[in-house]
């Protein structure tokens, strides 16, 4: 059973706990792409078998979230778990003041990560520092905003808002709503969080650790695994012949003929899938243009599956 599970991860657990159950439940080799809060319920994509090597090409998935975001009070931590302070609570934003300030925060923009966050400072994660008392200098880090749409206003009070977002990776969404207050001079803080996608995984899709367990037992679970190969579509494909697909499966360095040709054409150090002849995912591996050979390919392998082509 190799594939990409679509969690549901449940609110009160860690995702490395929710990976243990997984396989307490499977009985398969399981890693998670990418951690989500405790608190925090939503998409937590779960790698299975042999697509477990895969789990630092999926890191760069763009993620989709749901937030409410409370006004007139700031958060120590920027969300719901942390000590509230109220902060011009007598002036209240209203919903034309909110949709104006949105576009401000479309596209690439600046983030101080949050002292809760797994960021090192000095080889140590904040979240440590942070549970030692401890405050230190953060430097802001560069994300992509792209989707930032308002879905409901309460006015209140407390003012409240509803967000549907989608981001780079590294986007810290309390921060989001941390500065989107500070820019409407009233504070803010997170006060709810779903994560709705990441990737090509919805929420719609994503299985609760019951259904599937229930799936397993039935037999039924693999058809609703992410096929490696298509987890990694944001990768040009090279497809080998069932020689090549054969020696790359066993570690050996692809050939490829003359022609060979990547669409869109390589950037340095770009990573590459290769594809057997049936389109299952092989290995994936670093592609580079030969110097003063237009078109034709390099490539040093990066991670190869344990499967060949049957």
């Amino acid at each position: 059973m190799n594939g990409v599970l679509n969690l549901l991860k449940p609110p009160g657990c860690t995702a490395h706990s929710a990976v243990l159950e997984v396989r307490r439940l499977l009985g398969v080799r399981a890693g998670h792409a990418g951690t989500l809060d405790p608190d925090v319920a939503g998409v937590l994509p779960v790698l299975l078998g042999s697509a477990t090597r895969l789990a630092e090409f999926l890191l760069a998935w763009d993620k989709g979230y749901r937030a409410e975001v409370t006004f007139g009070a700031v958060s120590d931590t920027g969300d719901w778990t942390g000590s509230l302070r109220p902060r011009c609570p007598d002036s209240p934003v209203a919903e034309a003041d909110l949709v104006e300030a949105l576009p401000a925060f479309l596209g690439e923009v600046e983030q101080v990560p949050p002292m809760v966050s797994a960021v090192k400072v000095g080889g140590v994660p904040l979240y440590r520092l942070a549970r030692q008392g401890r405050v230190v200098e953060r430097p802001a880090r560069r994300v992509r905003v792209f989707r930032l749409d308002l879905v409901r206003f309460w006015p209140g009070p407390p003012p409240r808002a509803l967000l549907d977002i989608v981001c780079s990776k590294g986007t810290y969404v309390r921060a989001l709503c941390q500065d989107l207050g500070l820019r409407l001079g009233c504070g803010a803080y997170m006060s709810y969080l779903v994560r709705t996608r990441a990737g090509p995984l919805a929420l719609e899709e994503a299985l609760t650790l019951a259904e599937a367990a229930d799936l397993k037992a039935r037999g039924l679970l693999e058809p609703r695994l992410l096929d490696p190969a298509r987890a990694l579509e944001h990768l040009p494909p090279i497809r080998l012949d069932q020689d090549g697909a054969r020696r790359v499966s066993a570690g050996g360095q692809p050939v490829l003929d003359r022609g060979t040709e990547v669409a869109g054409g390589l950037e340095p150090g770009g990573l590459v899938r290769l594809l057997d002849p049936a389109g299952r995912l092989v290995a994936v591996a670093e592609g580079r243009e030969r110097p003063g050979r237009p078109g034709a390919v390099e490539l040093r392998l990066r991670k190869v599956l344990a499967q060949g082509p049957r």
